[in-house]
């Protein structure tokens, strides 16, 4: 009776055993048809055909490698033809947005120099807030300005700031931008705003003592070897850049297209920022490792989940910190990437999707600025996005 009493407790403890050992499920490891991806070049070349844009860089990776990477088409169509290269560099516009600004304040953020739910007035004194019926003043947060929920007007006049105050004018956006009447009490109403990225530049200046140009450099760029991400490109890098519009008689190459940058000098947060594919797909293989590339580690794990999801104080916005998730400016997801993919546009014709499911990143640069302000990539976008959700695969 003993022998068998023994026995049942051998056979019950090993079946609790193996009921605790975690089963371990092996990835599997994406793969791409490439049959699937050939009609990429034919959706490019359809749009460089129809004038849309005069060229363009497409590049999937995941993280830890990359997937596919192509040129097409010219960089440059005035003064001269260049045709389109890997390394070319382009003006990223508002991908300026989430790359430097938003990084940066969830540096600090992370740091303790700051807080999510802290009144801007308490950087800025000077920034007003939001005057209801009653007269009483309601003032928005850091993450009504990183949400685009702010009440700060979207955009505002360059020249009348040139006019008052100059050009290059460092702090005089700034000036314009703290004494707006607010359109809505923070928090009430989703409005993509540039003038909300600015003054959160200026928040970063005040807090660090940097400007967003230099934070970025120091604690973003620099530690991942991204060389050729800069604001301000020198001379040597200006011989890389995709060329945007004429202005001032001249054609604009390695000076930011945006007027609220360019009054600014070229530093801004809501623009002005320079790179490459090769340099954005390391900025986006960082955020698919949860904030490390490399062995280095520029956001915790949690900042960048919070950054990446919809952020919950104002969900109706559909915005993370810095990165939209699924606003009414997420057209670059196409219609099979899940809701959970995260992503950003630049005016220039620029934008970077990611998606932490599938474990990938779709970035396409263009300059359909060039050379006369009339291209639009928005439907190649989405087609490409399609394309390539469309042509993923799994290997056990």
């Amino acid at each position: 009776m003993k022998k068998v009493f023994t026995i049942f407790l051998i056979l019950l403890l090993s079946k609790y055993s193996i009921s605790q050992i975690p089963i371990i499920y092996k990835p599997t490891e994406i793969q791409f048809s490439q049959d699937k991806l050939k009609y990429i070049d034919t959706v490019v070349h359809r749009f460089i055909s129809n004038k849309k844009t005069p060229g363009a860089v497409v590049l999937i990776g995941g993280k830890d490698k990359i997937f596919y990477k192509k040129a097409f088409g010219n960089s440059s169509v005035i003064p001269e033809v260049k045709s389109m290269k890997i390394e070319t560099i382009f003006d990223l516009a508002s991908i300026t947005k989430p790359v430097a600004t938003a990084t940066s304040i969830m540096i600090l953020l992370e740091r303790g120099m700051l807080s999510l739910d802290d009144e801007v007035r308490k950087y800025i004194p000077e920034f007003f807030g939001f005057i209801d019926e009653e007269n009483k003043t309601q003032h928005s947060k850091i993450y009504h300005l990183l949400t685009h929920t702010s009440g700060l007007p979207d955009y505002t006049n360059a020249d009348s700031i040139k006019n008052k105050y100059g050009s290059p004018a460092p702090d005089g956006a700034i000036k314009i931008i703290m004494a707006l009447p607010k359109l809505n009490p923070p928090g009430t109403k989703f409005r993509y705003s540039c003038l909300g990225f600015i003054t959160l530049a200026e928040i970063i200046k005040r807090v660090s003592g940097h400007t967003v140009a230099d934070f970025s450099e120091k604690e973003i760029f620099k530690p991942l070897g991204m060389k050729n991400t800069t604001f301000n490109p020198d001379e040597k890098l200006k011989a890389l850049c995709a060329p945007t519009e004429t202005r001032d008689g001249a054609m604009t190459c390695g000076f930011v297209h945006d007027p609220l940058a360019a009054v600014q000098g070229g530093i801004s947060g809501n623009a002005g920022l320079f790179s490459n594919s090769e340099e954005l797909a390391i900025f986006a293989q960082m955020m698919l490792n949860k904030g490390e590339f490399n062995g280095v580690r520029i956001l915790g794990e949690k900042t960048v989940d919070l950054m990446t999801n919809i952020y919950p104080k104002v969900e109706f916005a559909g915005r993370g910190l810095g990165w939209d998730v699924n606003s009414s400016y997420m057209g670059q997801r196409g219609d099979i990437f899940e809701i959970g993919s995260y992503g950003h546009t630049g005016f220039t014709g620029t934008s970077i999707l990611i998606s932490p499911k599938e474990e990938l990143f779709l970035i396409i640069l263009t300059n359909r600025v060039h050379p006369d302000g009339k291209g639009d990539v928005l439907p190649m976008r989405r087609a490409i996005a399609n394309i390539v959700a469309g042509a993923i695969v799994r290997s056990e």
